[in-house]
């Protein structure tokens, strides 16, 4: 059922999968909320019982501090956002899309071993290219992403099954499916179309704020704009 909670997310993922990295301080701030709203909802669970206050209403209040955290820290470090949320990308493709490949016959301690290292070069990966291709990074990550709450790959509901179980099984979804690709490759697609084309230098010019920070070129990408 599509609720007004799902709309919104679907609406937000479409958002960052296709201008997301044009305009990348909304982008960033974005993602830092959504993000920081995700891991207030993983965290309420905790303090149940440790608190006087109703369920509901503690898991709202996390929810909404863990957003304005999340959008405060990755509006006031911008760049720092960037390298992060490369890593966490990074992170990601090297647990559950190369690392298995690599690990599929070895078990134990070795399959273990193989799954971690490739987490964590994919980290490193991912950090480097947040420095280095700053630019390149939001494309990839804001289409990753966005394209994840636009195809409901995540939903609300993945995000109670992780919390109820306290693992993130519920938040890993196929990469292959057919919708989540088609917004992951049409949003990277459409977002290197407006930089190459110069609409970026338009659409910059029309929000408020979008100038403290633009992901306009990958040699000097985390410079503050003038």
């Amino acid at each position: 059922m599509l609720t007004p909670l799902n709309g919104g997310l679907v609406l937000a993922g479409l958002a960052l999968a296709f201008v997301g990295a044009a305009v990348s301080v909304y982008a960033v701030t974005l993602t830092g909320l959504l993000v920081g709203a995700g891991a207030g909802y993983l965290f309420a669970p905790n303090v149940v019982g440790l608190v006087a206050v109703d369920g509901a209403v503690l898991t709202a209040g996390a929810v909404a501090v863990g957003g304005l955290i999340g959008g405060f820290l990755a509006y006031a470090g911008l760049s720092f956002a960037v390298l992060g949320i490369g890593g966490v990308v990074g992170g990601f493709a090297g647990r559950f899309a190369v690392g298995p490949v690599y690990a599929a016959d070895a078990a134990g301690i070795e399959g273990t071993a193989l799954l971690v290292g490739a987490t964590l070069a994919g980290v490193a990966v991912g950090a480097l290219f947040g420095f280095v291709l700053t630019r390149t990074t939001l494309v990839i990550a804001s289409a990753l992403i966005g394209a994840a709450f636009a195809s409901r790959s995540l939903t609300p509901a993945s995000f109670e099954a992780a919390a109820a179980e306290t693992t993130v099984e519920p938040l890993l979804f196929d990469l292959s499916k057919p919708a989540f690709l088609a917004v992951f490759v049409l949003g990277a697609l459409s977002q290197l179309g407006l930089f190459r084309f110069g609409y970026v230098t338009k659409l910059v010019g029309l929000l408020p704020g979008a100038r403290r920070w633009t992901a306009d070129d990958d040699r000097d990408g985390d410079a503050d704009a003038a």
